[in-house]
């Protein structure tokens, strides 16, 4: 006990020293970053970051920053780090694109994935993500798509049913983001895991399903925590780190432990299946969930004949699957719910997809070219996409100074015009997807306002000069470049038919209480019931069409 005191007093000396540097570098020591206008910081120790983060605040924040500021904007982050937040279309393509080797996912990013979920692909970056990318690249591609249609049509007719049962059980409303979760579950687990999760048909329990509902509202409210994890991850080893992490009295980040390591737990079960399957050989896989076609037991096969050099170790498979499962079913589930929830609001649209629908069914079976091609869906789908994204943001940071170019020249805080911006090394960067799909200047006056025909004719050429650097529909919202989202084309085949078998059977309207449904801001929006609790849902009025 005599030594304990004074290795505490040490801790807490430098401690303190460390935050004071810190307060004194930002707030007092002069960086070029300070000619960039911006909020004012509402807070010497948290900046920006509460009204940044928060699931009420954050839309509203956004907000100002894309219609009071420039396209780069800079805020404070903890103990007054300086962050930028940027929606400029030639600054974006810096960042993603020409210059992406310099812009790379920050430390405390990669590091908290690799802590929920090994290194799969959102914990990796450089030379090792690129060669994670190589192995699963030709498993999203319209080719493979093609292989999941029948899949997902048995899925989506599954669903149909069980919402079926829950009209003939007299139920007026059903909270529908509960189902197409369940369903993007079921989606991923068959498509992408060769693994059913979910009948569908009727409610069982589901370890999984529930865990992956209640990550994402646990995450956000320990992403306050973020900036410790670069300096707790050099402490120690992992299973000491992971005792640290239990002894913190923090409920959220229990929640958050307790919630990944039964995703590992699941995936590791998962794997030691499949892997025996594969073992058995072709006859075993056939008779599978998927029947091989999913995605891990193609990446599986792939990795067995791979170049030593190129080969995926076991970890990192169950990494990718862990990392999959997380990605596809809260987007996925969100997007349908924000697509569904705005054609009960708006039913005309509505009425129109489902006469396009049917009017593709009476002139054949449903196949992967006619779903994808449908029109009017996909008009919808897109800017729900656009205006509705998701994830509102991706984060980098600088690993050496950089000089940013920018579209348009912006007015700095001494008066002069900047061209472009210097950025010193280590500085946080936000990319603005909501702010990019908004943004008046390249999507009309009519930016903030849903509508699906904007997508039946050309777009403006003040967006075609911009070059946007997302991969989908002059988008940022799958991202861009080499850390884009991998499964968008996964994503958009699997919400088309779901949307198709739905909308074709059923009539949405909005329900009773839907002036108490707000959407929380947070790394995917979700809906609930007002802003006093966290639990994601949505109900909705549903009955028969015709």
């Amino acid at each position: 006990m005599a030594f304990v005191l004074p290795i505490v007093q040490a801790t807490l000396a430098c401690g303190t020293l460390w935050v004071l540097w810190k307060l004194f570098r930002n707030y007092v020591l002069r960086s070029p970053l300070d000619n960039i206008p911006g909020p004012k910081s509402s807070s010497w120790l948290t900046g920006n970051i509460k009204e940044f983060e928060d699931r009420k605040l954050g839309w509203d924040f956004r907000e100002d920053l894309l219609n009071k500021w420039n396209s780069v904007v800079r805020m404070r982050g903890i103990l007054g780090e300086n962050i930028l937040y940027i929606y400029d279309p030639k600054a974006m393509h810096s960042i993603l694109l020409k210059d992406a080797g310099s812009y790379e996912r920050e430390e405390w990013s990669l590091t908290f994935f690799q802590l929920l979920f090994g290194k799969g692909l959102l914990a990796t970056s450089g030379v090792h993500h690129r060669q994670q990318r190589k192995m699963l690249n030709p498993l999203f591609s319209i080719g493979h798509m093609r292989d999941m249609t029948d899949i997902f049509f048995r899925i989506s007719y599954k669903l149909r049913e069980g919402l079926v049962n829950e009209v003939k059980q007299g139920r007026e409303e059903v909270d529908i983001l509960n189902w197409f979760g369940r369903a993007a579950l079921e989606l991923i687990g068959q498509g992408g895991l060769g693994y059913s999760f979910d009948p569908l048909v009727k409610n069982v329990p589901n370890t999984l399903g529930d865990v992956i509902k209640s990550a994402l509202p646990t995450i956000g409210g320990v992403m306050i925590l973020s900036w410790l994890i670069p300096i707790v991850t050099k402490i120690g080893t992992p299973s000491f780190r992971r005792r640290l992490v239990d002894m913190i009295p923090v409920q959220k980040l229990q929640e958050t432990a307790k919630n990944f390591d039964t995703m590992a737990d699941e995936c590791q079960t998962i794997y030691e299946q499949k892997k025996s399957s594969l073992l058995a050989g072709d006859d075993a896989v056939v008779h599978q969930v998927g029947e091989g076609k999913d995605i891990m037991s193609v990446l599986l096969k792939a990795n067995m004949v791979a170049a030593k050099e190129d080969r995926l170790p076991e970890d990192e498979l169950i990494a990718q699957m862990s990392t999959l499962v997380f990605a596809a079913v809260d987007t996925t589930s969100s997007a349908l719910t924000r697509i569904v929830d705005l054609l009960a609001m708006h039913p005309e649209v509505q009425n129109n997809l489902r006469a396009e629908i049917r009017a593709a069914h009476e002139s054949g079976e449903m196949t992967y070219d006619k779903i994808v091609e449908l029109p009017y869906l996909d008009a919808i789908c897109r800017e729900t996409l656009r205006l509705y994204a998701p994830a509102p943001q991706i984060t980098r940071g600088t690993n050496e100074d950089m000089l940013l170019p920018l579209s348009e020249p912006i007015v700095g805080v001494d008066g002069q015009l900047m061209k472009e911006i210097p950025i010193p090394k280590g500085t946080q960067l936000v990319i603005g997807i909501v702010s990019c799909n908004r943004n008046k200047a390249l999507w009309g006056e009519d930016a903030l306002e849903w509508k699906p025909e904007r997508w039946l004719s050309p777009l403006t050429k003040e967006l075609s000069d911009a070059r946007i650097p997302g991969v989908y529909s002059n988008l940022m919202t799958f991202g861009g470049g080499g850390r884009s989202c991998i499964g968008f084309k996964f994503s958009q085949l699997e919400m088309k038919i779901i949307l198709s078998t739905l909308v074709n059977t059923f009539k949405f309207s909005v329900p009773k209480n839907h002036d108490d449904v707000v959407w929380n801001f947070g790394p995917v929006a979700f809906p609930s019931i007002g802003y006093d609790t966290t639990r994601p849902s949505m109900p909705m009025r549903i009955e028969l069409a015709d």
